[in-house]
């Protein structure tokens, strides 16, 4: 396993997180393309997790919203590879590149039935849940050490 991350959205790494996503967000749950796609493109960092085949299994973003605060968004695991430890390998990738890059916390919006994943990292769940794109969604944040 291999992760590769990128801010260029030319870039091959960054084509193969837009197919994960297409085909689990737009495929599978049904959220429009013009929402998956976003403004916030290019000033993401893109992450994949590869097999050692560099096959691209799983994929999420980081946005960074200020100089100590970034915010997970996108995460993705192809469906024939869940339930193997993927993305807890992949959110431990971007972590440490938030810890590496002097983030202080990370913030996202965990879909209702993906809280229970997080938690296990380490985030906690704050305010209410809210909808977005038709699904029910809950913020969690997660101090990093320093």
């Amino acid at each position: 396993m291999r992760i590769l991350q990128t801010r260029d959205t030319m870039s091959e790494i960054y084509l193969a997180t837009v197919k994960i996503r297409n085909q689990v967000f737009v495929k599978e749950q049904k959220v429009p393309l013009s929402i998956e796609i976003d403004g916030n493109e290019a000033y993401a960092i893109h992450f994949v997790l590869y097999d050692d085949q560099k096959k691209p299994l799983a994929t999420v973003r980081l946005l960074p919203l200020d100089d100590t605060t970034v915010k997970v968004q996108r995460m993705a695991v192809l469906k024939e590879y869940r339930g193997k430890g993927l993305g807890k390998i992949l959110l431990q990738g971007a972590e440490d590149f938030a810890k590496e890059h002097d983030f202080k916390e990370i913030t996202l919006g965990s879909q209702w039935q993906a809280r229970a994943f997080y938690q296990e990292m380490g985030f906690k769940a704050t305010g209410e849940p809210f909808t977005e794109a038709g699904i029910k969604h809950v913020t969690m944040i997660k101090k990093l050490a320093d």
